[in-house]
Formats: C-alpha cells, structure tokens, sequence
C-alpha cells in the first residue's frame, strides 16, 4: 500500500480554495442549457434522503447515547440507494463493516472532520456547487470545504497519481448528455455512509451524472474493490439544484467542533 502524504496534499488543497474563491450566485438568473454542447451543471446541489446514514434499507432507530436529546437523537428509516437492495461484501470485510458501526460515531470519519471521499460527498446532508467551464470541472462542498477536480483534458491512471488522498483523483468524459467520473487513488479510512459501510485502497468509483430536467439529475455510482466486495455494486438517487434568488455555499467547517473528540483527553479541562 502506498504511504499517505495528506498533511502535503492537504496543504495543496488549502491553496487550490484560495485560489479558487466562492462568490454567492443568483442561480434563477438567465443561463445557457449547454455549455461546449454538453448539459450546463452549474449550480448548487443537494441529495435529499438518508443515505447519508445508511446506503442500504433501514429502520428509525434511537441513538441511546444520546437520549437526553429525544428524538433529535435518531435516525430516520430509509430507503435503500442500493440497486439490488444489499452491498456484496466479501465474509471479512462484512465483520470489518460491523466493527465499524459498532464503535460509532467515534469510528466514523465524518466526526472528526475528515474530507469524505467519494462517493459520500455527494450525498451528505450538506450541498455542494459544480463549477463548469470549458475543460475541467471544479466540485466544491460545504462540509469540511472539501473539494475536487474533475479532470477532463488531464486524466490519469491510477500509477500516474503520486498519492492516494482523501478525495482522490476524478477524470472525466462525457457520455452523450451524461457526464462520467472514474474516481481513483483514494485514502481508504473514508467512509461510504454513517453506517461502517467501507471499502479498501483498491476502490474505484464510477459516478454517471444524467440530467433529467435542469434542476434535477440522476445521479449513479458503481463501486469496484475486490478487496472488500465480491462484485461490483451500483448507489442510484436523485441530485436537485438549488432554484432559490440568494443561493449561495455556505461553509461548514466543522474541525472546532470535533477538538474534544480528537484531543480531549489531552486538554486541561477534558469534557465530561
């Protein structure tokens, strides 16, 4: 496996935001259907469901460690985003799976702030802005201002990436109207939901953005690593655009919040 560079690559990104500022976009204004002939994405998106806590099929269930917070303290029941309703895990990497969920949310990546990986971003209960141009296309999330390129005019092979990341490295096509991402060189201490579901260095996922109106896409993943899964799987859901006057990305970030789960054993005053 090769070795994990991410307070370098971390840094890197950290400019590439800079360099890069958001501005709040009026989203209703006129615009172009296609840009270069392909679908206009531009705008701020967001899943709605909750597949951000479990990709497969699940009931409303209490958080007991939290119960002094009554129902806030659960999780809704939900639907399965997995066509085929069940993620094919290999007998290992299914124990690994329920270890997982076993030690949330200390366990989950998403608690202590970490950059989600994909495909999690994209269905998180946060939205995230395309920024489409003539070539590569920018994907920018409000949770942990995580971000990403999707290499149209540069893309590479998994050997040709220096290092795996958080985010990984995206390349991308167009397929008619549909516009294709492989995602490679991922860390793989990212995460697939709230539930354990993981997956190993191997991971590649192949996402298929398909827009059914201009405020609507299809949007599809499929998930290869032969470490974890004995086959190939598919996530399908619906993405919806942001149509209101003063939509704009606002940011969460969300490191503060997760200092006394890190290092409260090492702070002065350690939370109760």
């Amino acid at each position: 496996m090769r070795k994990q560079f991410t307070s370098v690559v971390t840094g890197l990104i950290a400019i590439t935001v800079a360099l890069l500022p958001l501005a709040a976009t009026a989203q209703n204004r006129d615009r172009p259907s296609e840009i270069n002939g392909h679908p206009n994405l531009n705008g701020i998106w967001q899943a709605i469901g909750s597949a951000h806590w479990n990709l497969e099929a699940h009931s409303a269930e209490a958080l007991d460690d939290f119960w002094q917070l009554g129902s806030l303290a659960s999780i809704p029941a939900g639907r399965s985003a997995v066509v085929g309703g069940t993620i094919p895990y290999l007998p290992e990497a299914l124990a690994k799976r329920d270890e997982n969920r076993a030690g949330w949310p200390k366990t989950d990546p998403e608690a202590a702030c970490y950059l989600p990986g994909i495909p999690r971003a994209t269905y998180m209960p946060y939205p995230f802005e395309i920024v489409q141009g003539d070539g590569d296309i920018f994907v920018v999330y409000a949770y942990a201002s995580a971000n990403r390129t999707i290499h149209i005019e540069n893309p590479r092979t998994y050997e040709e990436v220096p290092v795996d990341t958080w985010m990984g490295w995206s390349n991308g096509r167009w397929d008619g109207d549909t516009l294709v991402v492989e995602t490679i060189a991922q860390d793989e201490r990212t995460w697939l939901d709230r539930a354990g579901n993981h997956h190993s260095y191997l991971l590649t996922v192949t996402e298929r953005f398909r827009p059914v109106t201009p405020n609507h896409i299809e949007y599809e993943a499929t998930i290869e690593d032969p470490m974890v899964y004995s086959e190939p799987w598919t996530i399908r859901l619906p993405l919806y655009r942001d149509i209101s006057d003063n939509a704009e990305l606002l940011d969460f970030k969300c490191i503060e919040f997760s200092e006394n789960l890190l290092y409260g054993e090492f702070l002065l005053n350690p939370p109760e």
